[in-house]
């Protein structure tokens, strides 16, 4: 289609499909995993960076991930970043070693990791709809430009609405499969 590039549009729509997939590993159902402090950033050196950045996360034991942070100066910060990560983990500091016991999921924390699953579906989606606005805007532009007819246009506009409509199914679909997976006792 002239005037809109809909492998970009398309690249762009999988880019927050990826971010939703990351942000949904770190939703963890009552094991420990490295992974579920990927989401978390900290501020670090006037930055925010990933936790990764600045410790090393490993699991020793399936109800427990250590955080061994790098630099002293920095525990203070990587422990509020995870107390303020909705995960609900409470942090055991021990010199640079933050030890996280991962509770049993009782009915309410699962309600309450179904509702940050929510959350996280709700901004791709809302990503995806900024894709779809700058593909429309393109289409528009390139018909006002004379580049494209009228019936160009609303080809256009319907490709981009079908591809729009086919990601946020698949939004969908990945919330339906944590919830579940949150659910399950």
């Amino acid at each position: 289609m002239e005037g809109i590039d809909l492998n970009d549009l398309d690249r762009r729509m999988q880019g927050a499909l990826g971010v939703l997939k990351t942000e949904f590993a770190g939703l963890r159902t009552g094991r420990a995993s490295a992974s579920m402090m990927d989401p978390i950033t900290v501020q670090a050196y006037g930055q925010s960076m990933s936790i990764n950045q600045v410790a090393t996360v490993s699991v020793p034991e399936p109800r427990m991930v250590a955080v061994q942070v790098w630099d002293k100066g920095m525990v203070s910060a990587v422990e509020k970043a995870i107390r303020e990560s909705n995960l609900g983990l409470n942090p055991v500091v021990d010199g640079q070693l933050l030890r996280l016991p991962i509770p049993e999921l009782n009915q309410e924390r699962r309600q309450e990791l179904i509702k940050v699953a929510h959350k996280y579906a709700e901004q791709a989606k809302v990503a995806i709809r900024h894709v779809r606005r700058d593909g429309m805007d393109m289409a528009k532009k390139a018909e006002k430009d004379g580049v494209i007819s009228q019936d160009d246009l609303h080809a256009a506009s319907d490709e981009v609405q079908k591809l729009t409509d086919s990601k946020i199914a698949e939004v969908d679909s990945m919330l339906a499969k944590k919830e579940q997976e949150i659910s399950q006792v």
